[in-house]
């Protein structure tokens, strides 16, 4: 930040309309502190109500309990998909945004009212397709497949989310632009950076989603006679595939700031993180295909290229992250005095600080259930068998439902406070409910993912098909009994996780103890202070002479799982072997 711009945030400061954080020393817009709140209440409130749906759904997949009706399960499964795969991320995103452009910079909004806009924009096209879903007017499941046709009002007010989200990404760029034209950042913080990556996948995402869309819209209200459906599924997987992306994106970047928050960590080296970024915008939106690969009208060889050579850029992507952050905890550990052994410095880890959990528990959950079993989905033989199995579900529920949302999280148990200028009401609940909800997560996600192991269908209310004119037995086994009470169970306990979170964070944003320096002792006042790279690099040498390799315990675990994973991916290509393909 240059003197003139510090000039300019002290005499806001001054006026009144930012004041300074007595934690972190950062200087806060009044007008971005607001939007940040409320989109991050209203993103709390679609997470209790997706992991209410959530429940709902459980306990009908538990063929022993089979909860709902058929008419309700579908509806309370398209509309959990919406609740919890984009109202939920989204609007705790367009939070992340806000705060990154303007928190982490020390700058003032330059368009509070058309973020506003954005805001009212979302929230009105939310709550109205939630209505429309649960009311049984667009029973078409969340991805809408033609020609299932939904009433008109689902694919307008789709369509209109889309655009008060657009709206929030351009701002976004435009705030940006205008930050460097001001001299108000120089190179941009990691964190800043990784929601400019999202911002620029959520571009491509937006409008992918309303080209599937708008002419959707138009084929309901009859203006045109037919919708492609090949065509269709190709752009709207540009958007459902796409918006995952961007909570992947967002949830690294969410990582690096936990690291920072709660061990002091900085970036190993933040051009090769930043380049990491770089790699999964170019790349990871080839993974979509994976939902169309038995679709007409590709080759074998595009089928090949995008599920082989691009999704591997992507994949070096996030292994560096997967190798960056680990090793700029051990190396922050080890600064501290933890240097002994090779996991000296992981047993003394702040275990008890939700942040820190959240971070371990994240990576875990995302990059070794998620992640291997992406990997290993988007080969094209055997996605071809897994796809519509409960394989899928088990994917990106640990991905999207378990990673992304236990690093948010983890993030909000710093944000609330420092935000809302609120304590904790629950500091004791809140040390445990990271380990509560990953918990129920890994239950569920073993016990779905072995269900669709042994061919379970991905969507359909009866799992036994017991209603159906070609009725079968060969989904009653003890394999799949077992693996659905582990559905069952892992999902009440992740259920409990959830609300845990919940409680205390809805006590805390109106019933926390009012204080402009809330108590967070095991936070690191320095960690969002934006710095320059050189500056970092130079401070991080000025350290001591380090002995030897600086993080031998983070590569010792990463070698772990790449074993871990050669292991499952040469079962799962074993597995393939054993099946007998014929055509008659």
């Amino acid at each position: 930040m240059t003197a003139q711009a510090a000039n300019s945030t002290n005499d806001s400061i001054l006026a009144g309309l930012m004041r300074r954080c007595n934690i972190t020393n950062l200087a806060i817009d009044r007008n971005a502190e607001k939007l940040i709140m409320v989109n991050a209440v209203v993103s709390v409130v679609f997470l209790a109500l997706g992991g209410i749906m959530a429940m709902l759904i459980a306990l009908t997949r538990w063929e022993m309990v089979h909860l709902l009706s058929a008419d309700w399960y579908y509806r309370v499964t398209g509309a959990h998909g919406a609740a919890m795969l984009i109202f939920w991320i989204l609007f705790f995103e367009v939070a992340g945004l806000i705060f990154s452009i303007t928190v982490i910079l020390n700058r003032r909004l330059l368009m509070p009212k058309v973020w506003w806009i954005a805001f009212g924009t979302m929230l009105v096209s939310a709550l109205a397709l939630i209505i429309i879903m649960l009311s049984g007017e667009a029973t078409v499941m969340f991805t809408a497949y033609p020609p299932l046709e939904a009433t008109s009002w689902f694919y307008l007010f789709f369509i209109t989310f889309a655009v008060g989200a657009l709206i929030a990404v351009i701002s976004f760029f435009i705030e940006l632009v205008n930050a460097r034209y001001r001299g108000q950042v120089g190179s941009l913080p990691l964190f800043t950076f990784a929601m400019l990556a999202a911002a620029v996948l959520a571009l491509w995402t937006l409008v992918s989603g309303a080209a599937a869309l708008i002419p959707t819209y138009l084929w309901s209200i009859g203006l045109i006679g037919h919708i492609d459906a090949g065509v269709y599924r190709l752009l709207f997987w540009g958007f459902g595939h796409g918006a995952q992306q961007i909570n992947l994106v967002a949830m690294v970047g969410v990582w690096y700031v936990l690291a920072a928050l709660t061990v002091g960590a900085r970036p190993v080296n933040e051009g090769v993180s930043r380049f990491a970024f770089l790699l999964i915008i170019l790349f990871i939106h080839m993974g979509a295909i994976h939902h169309i690969l038995v679709d007409p009208g590709f080759s074998q060889l595009s089928r090949a290229i995008n599920t082989s050579y691009f999704i591997y850029g992507a994949t070096i992507g996030s292994m560096i992250h997967a190798l960056s952050i680990p090793a700029a905890v051990e190396m922050a550990q080890r600064r501290k005095g933890f240097g002994q052994g090779i996991f000296t410095w992981l047993k003394k880890a702040p275990w008890k600080e939700p942040g820190f959990s959240s971070l371990v528990l994240s990576f875990w959950l995302f990059g070794v259930m998620g992640g291997i079993s992406g990997v290993i989905m988007g080969t094209v033989q055997i996605n071809m068998i897994q796809h519509n199995t409960l394989i899928v579900p088990a994917h990106f529920h640990m991905t999207v439902v378990s990673g992304t949302t236990l690093a948010f999280m983890g993030l909000s148990y710093y944000l609330i406070p420092l935000i809302f200028r609120r304590d904790n009401v629950f500091p004791g609940m809140a040390k445990l409910q990271p380990y509560v909800f990953a918990i129920g997560m890994t239950i569920w996600g073993l016990g779905t993912g072995f269900a669709g192991h042994a061919g379970m269908s991905r969507r359909h209310w009866d799992s036994t098909f017991g209603d159906m004119p070609l009725a079968t037995d060969i989904f009653q086994s003890a394999q799949i009994d077992i693996s659905l009470v582990g559905l069952g169970l892992g999902a009440l306990i992740a259920g409990v996780g959830g609300a845990m979170y919940i409680v205390n964070a809805v006590a805390t944003v109106f019933l926390g103890k009012k204080t402009d320096t809330p108590h967070l002792p095991g936070i690191d006042k320095d960690a969002l202070t934006p710095a320059d790279i050189s500056a970092r690099e130079a401070a991080r040498e000025g350290h001591g002479h380090h002995r030897g390799f600086e993080f031998p315990g983070t590569l010792i675990l990463v070698f772990a799982f790449l074993v871990l994973f050669m292991i499952l991916y040469a079962t799962s290509w074993f597995e393939l072997s054993t099946i007998s393909w014929t055509i008659e």
